[in-house]
């Protein structure tokens, strides 16, 4: 019966349930369904759910229905951990609202200048949303009263109690008046949390969506056995086996996630990076890229994807298993969103990450299936298959062929037979590929040790925390007798090294730089902040010379002036950027 419950049920007003009809949603989540009455009778509550179970429209439709319109001055208050769950937030609030006259929000977060968050302030809003540290800025400011706010949030309370800003949330309360309505929103309750909803709430309603419900039944998920240098090569080999719109990869570390997303541009993979080195205009901008899709990989860390809310990310990669169970099943919910379903990819290194997962598994009371990783002749399957496609989609096309058939006509004057006509086409749309994919055809399989020293590396990784998962570039693997750089064929580092011989590729343009190694630019921090702001591959870009004070780049000639014109007002490193064509 639950099920057939529909937001006109909950007793919502007809504006907010013409936004919700908009929005495309008739039946209301567990925690939806669970929340909304309590919090429209003004009681306490805390509520258990992980993202991705509706809670921000749990929260966020009673409160739009309790504030008053006539009041034009903050009465709601959400606290949230991160400046992007914030802004989606604030989103969502947005579009709830679309239909309720006089009511505005507005976000409040670091990162960006106070001076509009003050004029937004100032105007005059009945809902704030905001992580604590701007919050608590505005306050001393004075540019932000709580002496009218009735309702206070607090959104993923764990994360922020693991954030560090207890101090912060207690005197946010502190400020708030007595009579208010204390909302606890949390994906788990450690003492932390009961103990403020002990000293700051009074007699809650508790609302808990069970685990089940938690790890999304329609979420596919598997593991594959890896050694740590060739996670890179078996993720790139799923993802073109697979032709994911969006992914998800999750790395444990800034420094691993930089490194992921650049080996994933040198592939010819559109991904960006996102996590806390990022300034929040960079966050946002990699967010709308991600979710128009003009890239469809997005490398993030835990913290730095609290904020993801894309409904279609049809697969989560994690690059490093989660530290703990709770982060992997807010990983896994970032797909099988909206009915959907998903695929969750875990690769496991060594005994540690092995003893992680079956924890993992207890946990989500789930058992997680071993795969075998994909063959070089899974690939060319996959590429005659994409090459069927590609035919018949070209012959269903209403074109004039005439320029077309006139060449194949000239191909059997010459005294090829049609036979021969489609083999040499053919061999011209596949043999690069299939030579590539030959190339790379080293062992991916954990249990046939043909890498000795790959054990010493993984007891290296294990003891430092950290991942030599560029297949530690020097590294070699034999093959039939004869040793030969592993990892990967990598275009973009062999036309870098033209540069150390004096050589330039033809057509290519070259770029001077302001920034150099007192900056501490490497070669990577150049290509990816190219590749990420111009749309320009990773594996165009051609040599880069670095020193003291500037650097040189390579760049297609064609792109040039856009590569410039793209980067002006960026920067590298949080340091400005300029480029020119050398006059050298």
């Amino acid at each position: 019966m639950e099920q057939e419950l529909l937001f006109s049920d909950l007793g919502i007003s007809a504006e907010i349930l013409k936004a919700v009809e908009e929005m495309g949603y008739t039946h209301p989540s567990t925690i939806q369904s669970q929340s909304i009455p309590f919090m429209l009778e003004g009681k306490d509550v805390i509520g258990q759910a992980q993202t991705g179970t509706g809670k921000t429209a749990a929260f966020g439709i009673p409160i739009i229905d309790n504030v008053d319109p006539a009041i034009n001055k903050p009465q709601a208050l959400i606290l949230c951990p991160t400046r992007e769950l914030a802004v989606q937030v604030e989103g969502e609030i947005v579009k709830l609202s679309k239909f309720k006259r006089g009511i505005s929000s507005t976000c409040i977060y670091g990162g960006e200048a106070i001076d509009r968050q003050i004029r937004s302030l100032r105007k005059g809003v009945q809902i704030v949303v905001g992580t604590p540290g701007r919050v608590m800025d505005h306050i001393d400011r004075g540019t932000l009263k709580l002496d009218m706010v009735r309702i206070i949030v607090l959104d993923e309370a764990d994360e922020m109690l693991d954030m560090g800003f207890r101090e912060d949330i207690e005197s946010i309360l502190s400020d708030c008046p007595d009579e208010r309505q204390t909302v606890f929103f949390s994906a788990t309750m450690p003492k932390p949390i009961l103990d403020l909803t002990k000293k700051y709430q009074d007699n809650p309603e508790i609302v808990r969506v069970l685990r089940k419900e938690l790890t999304v039944e329609n979420i596919s998920q598997v593991y594959y056995e890896v050694k740590s240098p060739l996670k890179m090569e078996l993720m790139a080999r799923l993802m073109n086996l697979n032709q994911f719109s969006l992914s998800v990869v999750f790395c444990n570390t800034k420094r691993v996630t930089d490194e992921v997303t650049e080996e994933l541009i040198a592939r010819g993979i559109g991904a960006e990076a996102l996590h806390g080195d990022l300034s929040q205009a960079q966050r946002t901008k990699v967010m709308n890229k991600f979710r128009k899709g003009h890239v469809s990989v997005l490398v993030a860390t835990d913290v730095a994807a609290r904020g993801i809310d894309v409904d279609n990310v049809e697969a989560v990669f994690n690059y490093d298993l989660p530290l703990d169970e709770e982060n992997y099943v807010h990983r896994i919910g970032r797909t099988g969103r909206a009915g959907k379903s998903g695929t969750a990819i875990n690769f496991i290194t060594g005994r540690k990450d092995m003893f992680r997962l079956r924890d993992i598994e207890k946990f989500i009371k789930t058992s997680i299936a071993k795969m075998a990783p994909p063959s070089v002749s899974d690939l060319i399957e996959l590429k005659k298959q994409q090459l069927v496609k590609d035919v018949y989609t070209q012959l269903s096309k209403e074109d004039d062929n005439s320029f077309y058939e006139e060449t194949i006509g000239q191909m059997l004057a010459e005294g090829l037979s049609m036979e021969q006509v489609i083999l040499g086409l053919t061999k011209i749309q596949m043999a690069d590929a299939v030579t590539e994919m030959q190339d790379q055809n080293f062992d991916l399989d954990l249990s046939r040790d043909r890498d000795r020293g790959a054990r010493g590396r993984d007891r290296d990784n294990d003891r430092r925390g950290r991942d030599r998962d560029r297949g530690d570039r020097g590294g070699r693997f034999e093959r039939g007798g004869r040793s030969e750089r592993g990892e990967r064929s990598d275009r973009g580092d062999r036309r870098r090294s033209t540069r150390e011989k004096g050589v330039r590729e033809p057509g290519m343009a070259r770029l001077f730089l302001n920034l150099g190694k007192k900056d501490r630019i490497r070669p990577n921090d150049i290509v990816g902040a190219i590749a990420g702001e111009t749309g320009v591959p990773g594996k165009n870009i051609g040599g880069i010379d670095i020193f003291d004070n500037f650097s040189f780049v390579d760049v297609p000639q064609k792109d040039a002036d856009h590569v410039i014109n793209m980067m002006r007002n960026n920067t590298i490193k949080g340091k400005s950027v300029n480029m020119e064509i050398s006059k050298g």
